[in-house]
């Protein structure tokens, strides 16, 4: 260990650009087993070590990469299962220079350690040498529903199941995995790896009902009679619009109606898809799912594809490798600028028109506040526009049902316990916080839980 002076930080290889645009799969490619030992055996063991205090699953990190250079595969992997339920989709999708990398030692001059990379490979090499995630044989006759099967859902299912604990989880979409699943492209990670997770929960013993929408095809009041628990992961899918005139035009549209239309075409289901094949295409955010839909914009063959955001690129809040491979695949930026309002014909956009805006010194959350600049209007030419300004919850009707409260933006009140105002009922994830992060949502399933698992203890 201690050998960052010896190798120097390396990211995973991508596939090249050229490549890698005519087609959905995975862009980085797994680390060899010796890149992966260089790697981990630059982690400098801190006793205090800050990686670990900057991933919302506190995951035992240097442990694990001192087992990866010690070529002890066994233990690497049982302690990087031990506190995430899916660290190999992780170690793909977290934007880890915002919190582990970002906050591992080496940053001040070395380069942080690639723990996202070293993540995936050492759980990709345990499953191609045999090994899964274990499980307890279910005991006694206590059973957990589960809504949504999205990140939070997964974890809640992955830790209850650990303790023995039936799980039946209800989804309903026609295929398990939520964000995972159809909010989150291909290109970032294959669906194999969801579907190879959620078979190893059924294969431990959870029931999967697809296809089942709470309120519609079951009832709240139902589920709450038959489960002696009841965990609501439903995530946050409610788009934003931006409020301005012309918004409602014939050819604008919302980030994940975009995404989900692709992924599901993808996957091989007859569906309608917002087609943006030579067009021009403007996207309007500046976090990874803006990121999400202009990358996947340019692989669907649009003839000019451009990011509109209001500040500037140093205060972009997704990951910033999501940045660089947007760039690399030809996709233009175009920093402070604000919308105004869509220019349409006959109901429909032909272009956007825009303010230029100036930032404020940091206030004392350390961001920078938006000023719009007077008499600065300009036009955008736009054949589609997409809108990737954040998720709302959903507020479905078998929440009142149910006497679940939520609070002034929709989201579900809980208490320390992770439960609701029913106490029957639990929630985590972007339902219950607002639209975040799958790592967060991860964290949230594993900690509501851990106080269901105390009901039956």
């Amino acid at each position: 260990m201690l050998n960052f002076t010896k190798f120097e930080r390396i990211n995973p290889e991508k596939r090249d650009v050229l490549q890698r645009l005519k087609d959905y799969n995975e862009v980085y490619q797994v680390f060899g087993k010796q890149r992966a030992r260089e790697q981990s055996d630059r982690c400098m063991q801190c006793g205090d070590p800050y990686c670990h205090t900057g991933c919302p699953l506190h995951n035992f990190i240097p442990a694990w990469l001192k087992q990866t250079a010690e070529k002890n595969l066994d233990l690497a992997f049982a302690l990087s299962n031990e506190t995430s339920p899916f660290p190999e989709i992780l170690g793909r999708i977290c934007p880890q220079d915002v919190l582990c990398e970002g906050a591992c030692s080496l940053n001040t001059g070395h380069g942080a350690v690639s723990i996202g990379a070293v993540e995936t490979h050492l759980n990709e090499r345990a499953f191609e040498n045999g090994m899964k995630p274990r499980f307890a044989a279910i005991k006694g006759d206590k059973k957990v529903a589960i809504i949504g099967s999205g990140p939070s859902g997964i974890s809640a299912a992955t830790f209850l199941l650990r303790r023995g604990i039936a799980v039946e989880m209800f989804e309903r979409d026609d295929r398990a995995g939520g964000l995972l699943m159809y909010g989150i492209p291909g290109f970032k990670l294959d669906k194999t790896t969801v579907d190879r997770r959620i078979n190893w929960l059924i294969e431990a013993g959870m029931k999967l009902h697809l296809n089942c929408e709470i309120g519609k095809d079951k009832s709240i009041l139902d589920l709450e009679k038959e489960f002696d628990a009841i965990f609501i992961g439903i995530g946050a899918k409610q788009g934003r619009f931006a409020g301005i005139e012309g918004e409602d035009s014939s050819n604008t549209y919302l980030a994940m109606d975009f995404l989900t239309g692709i992924q599901k075409r993808n996957l091989g289901k007859e569906v309608d898809f917002i087609e943006v094949k030579d067009k021009k295409v403007v996207v309007i955010g500046g976090g990874d799912t803006a990121m999400d839909c202009v990358r996947s914009s340019v692989r669907e063959g649009a003839k000019s594809v451009k990011c509109l955001y209001r500040r500037d690129e140093s205060n972009m809040p997704g990951s910033k490798k999501e940045v660089v491979n947007s760039k690399e695949e030809g996709v233009e930026f175009v920093f402070n600028v604000s919308p105004k309002k869509i220019i349409t014909l006959n109901n429909e956009a032909q272009g956007i028109e825009l303010l230029k805006t100036g930032l404020s010194e940091p206030d004392e959350s350390g961001r920078r506040r938006v000023s719009i600049i007077d008499g600065s209007e300009h036009t955008e030419d736009a054949d589609i526009i997409i809108f990737a300004l954040g998720f709302s919850p959903e507020v479905p009707k078998f929440l009142s049902d149910a006497n679940i409260k939520t609070n002034s933006w929709g989201g579900i009140e809980i208490n320390e316990l992770c439960q609701t105002s029913n106490s029957k009922f639990y929630a985590g994830g972007d339902c219950q916080r607002g639209a975040h992060l799958a790592v967060t949502a991860a964290a949230d399933g594993r900690e509501a839980a851990k106080e269901i698992t105390k009901l039956f203890s």
